[in-house]
């Protein structure tokens, strides 16, 4: 008996019984259904961009953009996938590889994973950039293969490097030779405007007209996700009625379908370690209070100074309050500019960003009822406590 069989016959036996998952994958971020709900007209788009490569045998490039939870990653996905069999029924060899740039942040980790697709032991040191460009060219050639490289969330890498060389080199590798191959296109993937990033050099050899631009989902297009989801990872009769409408108000503020779909996950993880067959309303609304926090920090993250120090001064006047005023706020917001020594914000300009806040979700704004002087507006945070908000805000500045 080894150590973990030893340990697993040490624990009491815990029966699952009938799972509510029929296809748990399904569930996956990394999974990628037979029909993407929504994104026809991008996929289109796509095929006509990168079609030249089959019809007249040249390279392409192109940058897909969009919010979190867009469906950014799993569109590439689904494209390559479909054109690489387009490609084949058309007698092209057409491979893919996606490089995940927050994990592989460096330009010899990304070079290194491209390589990997061809050549899974080849060596991780010893090689400049240079070589392993040339190696790639020498086994694409040998295959007879154009190569589509995808470098999810390149942003990270080019904000890591300070350097969009990677995109030169890419961009410059079919002008080899005097009669160059057509042998690699490119597609980059980023929340973040990256030509801001990128130098002349890079950027001349970069055709920055092949955007592709997502927009969050809209409610009725969660539903439809999350109705796909369900008959595919489900059991028939697993998840209460209209469970799926549930969870895409809830996921509408930020019109991200990762979260939709964790939320729905993890109310089926609920409902399974609670044995009671099926997902219902209050499995949702559980799941929601264990995601939140890690969704919240995700979007506080991704605030400016300005708007980091307004919440601050909300969680301030909220830590003995279940409402605040935005005059209240206004007036703290003043005292925490001279704590941190930021010039604040004019009042127009202040209130604009007080309504941003609330369209994100983050804090809760409404005009105020009868019994108060004047017109003010209410503001209150519905899904986290002051205190952590400041902590959380104080420790990201």
């Amino acid at each position: 008996m080894n150590v973990i069989q030893w340990a697993m016959s040490k624990l009491p036996a815990y029966p699952r019984g009938k799972s509510v998952f029929k296809k748990y994958k399904a569930l996956d971020f990394d999974f990628v259904p037979e029909k993407l709900p929504h994104r026809d007209s991008q996929q289109k788009r796509l095929f006509t961009i990168f079609g030249p490569i089959v019809d007249s045998n040249v390279s392409q490039n192109a940058f897909i953009t969009g919010p979190t939870g867009s469906g950014k990653t799993v569109l590439s996905k689904k494209f390559c996938m479909d054109f690489q069999e387009l490609a084949r029924k058309g007698g092209k060899n057409v491979q893919f590889v996606l490089v995940n740039c927050r994990q592989r942040n460096t330009e010899n980790a990304v070079m290194l994973r491209v390589l990997s697709h061809f050549q899974p032991h080849f060596p991780d040191r010893g090689f400049s950039i240079n070589e392993m460009m040339e190696s790639l060219r020498k086994v694409l050639e040998k295959e007879k293969a154009h190569l589509i490289v995808v470098l999810d969330e390149v942003d990270v890498l080019l904000k890591k490097t300070g350097s969009s060389d990677i995109i030169y080199h890419f961009s410059r590798f079919n002008e080899e030779g005097i009669e160059p191959k057509k042998l690699l296109s490119l597609i980059l993937i980023s929340q973040k405007n990256i030509y801001e990033m990128m130098d002349s050099p890079s950027l001349s050899t970069f055709k920055r007209g092949n955007i592709i631009k997502l927009d969050k989902y809209l409610r009725n297009e969660l539903l439809a996700i999350l109705s796909q989801r369900i008959e595919l990872a489900f059991h028939p009769d697993a998840v209460e009625l209209r469970v799926d409408e549930l969870i895409a108000d809830i996921a509408s503020e930020l019109g991200d379908a990762r979260y939709a779909i964790e939320i729905l996950e993890k109310a089926g993880m609920l409902a399974d370690e609670n044995k009671e067959g099926q997902v219902s309303f209050e499995h949702v609304r559980a799941a929601k209070a264990e995601i939140y926090s890690t969704v919240t920090e995700s979007k506080l993250a991704d605030l400016d100074k300005n708007r980091k120090l307004i919440l601050i001064a909300i969680s301030r006047c909220l830590k003995k309050n279940a409402y605040t005023t935005t005059g209240d706020v206004e007036k703290m917001y003043a005292v925490i500019c001279e704590e941190h020594e930021e010039k604040k914000l004019g009042h127009t300009q202040f209130w604009k960003y007080i309504r941003g806040l609330d369209d994100i979700g983050i804090i809760q704004a409404k005009k105020s009822s009868k019994g108060l002087v004047g017109t003010t507006t209410l503001i209150s945070l519905p899904d986290i406590p002051a205190k952590v908000l400041e902590e959380k805000l104080m420790d990201m500045l």
